[in-house]
């Protein structure tokens, strides 16, 4: 049975290193978010571009690292008798696997709000296409909505669209019989913008879903951080953690489909950056009073860590290794030795992550 003071009242958090823990704050900050906005820097700085092999390691060691958090880092610990299985708890939450559950419930939601956006992205790319008071494809071009087919593909490489005008002078020119194949020709060209758009809108919230995922999870990060006794070891590893999830992610926020001046790259990079640090100082000002054993607590980061891990499988599997690996046309053609070479990147990340669960 579970002592009663251990999961109700405050517990001595320690108050040794206190200038290191204000330090980690400034340390984790400039640390992640260096490494998140590197590869979105790079991307768009001519000057300061790096080699493309580069970065398709950095995308795929994000890959495995987002993977092994999610089972390692989020899963396993939501499991344990410190957070979701903990005797402090009420008894169904000993009895039932909650915390599989909640991840389950996390991966089922994703599920449905990609499945929601991507029709709606979807109707609405056909709208584009067809609506002869919208200018056609033209109109979309002209508004920023690039449709990129290929999740590879730069942004700035559009489908090729057919306007009704561009029917109309095909009929004038080859008669009646061509404007039938026109009509054809145009209106498969429609079918592959529309396609795109949706594509390019999928792949968009696939990337914002992932950052929730690793925001979300960063704030309780920090506060364990804040709070713990067993400060320098945890501290060490989370340095690095954060910078390998970092690149993962600043490797998909380079490359989602936006023109090359938007900000929203820039802006996910450093809301990464920062979520990290805010949990810290979050930690720190609750030292005197928060007691990470407590029933709440328990609570509370046994369900931010499922819904997290919920969240990053889905991401993981379906967004970064089936649209990869399998959903991927330039992979699919590529020489066996590219696709060798990039499953062991990811496996690396993957590794190295689960390693740094030993400690963390």
């Amino acid at each position: 049975m579970a002592d009663a003071v251990q999961c109700t009242g405050p517990v001595d958090n320690g108050r040794g290193s206190e200038g290191l823990r204000i330090g980690a704050i400034f340390i984790i900050w400039a640390s992640s978010t260096v490494v998140t906005l590197f590869p979105v820097v790079t991307r768009r700085v001519p000057r300061l571009s790096i080699n493309r092999e580069a970065f398709d390691f950095a995308k795929y060691f994000g890959s495995g690292v987002i993977i092994a958090t999610a089972f390692i880092h989020l899963l396993s610990p939501a499991a344990s008798d410190e957070e979701l299985g903990s005797p402090c708890l009420n008894s169904s939450f000993q009895n039932y696997p909650f915390a599989f559950a909640f991840a389950m419930i996390a991966m089922f939601a994703v599920f449905f709000v990609e499945v929601i956006a991507y029709r709606v992205g979807s109707q609405y790319a056909q709208k584009l296409a067809y609506d002869p008071h919208a200018g056609g494809h033209h109109h979309a071009i002209e508004h920023g909505g690039n449709p990129i087919p290929n999740r590879d593909q730069p942004a700035n490489n559009v489908v090729k669209s057919v306007s009704s005008e561009d029917i109309e002078n095909a009929a004038a020119v080859s008669g009646a019989g061509s404007a039938a194949e026109a009509k054809v020709v145009a209106d498969s060209d429609s079918t592959a913008t529309t396609l795109a758009f949706s594509a390019q809108a999928s792949e968009i919230l696939g990337v914002m879903i992932l950052e929730f995922g690793v925001v979300f999870h960063s704030v309780i990060i920090g506060i364990t951080l804040g709070t713990t006794q067993d400060f320098i070891t945890l501290f060490i590893v989370i340095i690095f953690h954060q910078m390998f999830e970092g690149l993962g992610l600043g490797t998909r926020l380079a490359f989602l489909p936006l023109a090359m001046n938007s900000w929203i790259p820039t802006l996910g990079g450093i809301l990464y950056g920062l979520v990290t640090p805010i949990g810290i100082a979050i930690g720190l000002g609750v030292r005197s009073t928060y007691n990470a054993e407590s029933t709440t607590a328990a609570y509370v980061t046994g369900i931010f860590d499922s819904v997290s891990a919920g969240i990053l499988l889905y991401t993981g599997t379906v967004e970064l290794l089936a649209h990869e690996f399998i959903f991927n046309e330039k992979m699919r053609n590529a020489p066996l030795k590219k696709v060798i070479i990039s499953i062991v990147e990811m496996l690396t990340g993957a590794g190295l992550m689960a390693l740094l669960g030993r400690w963390a």
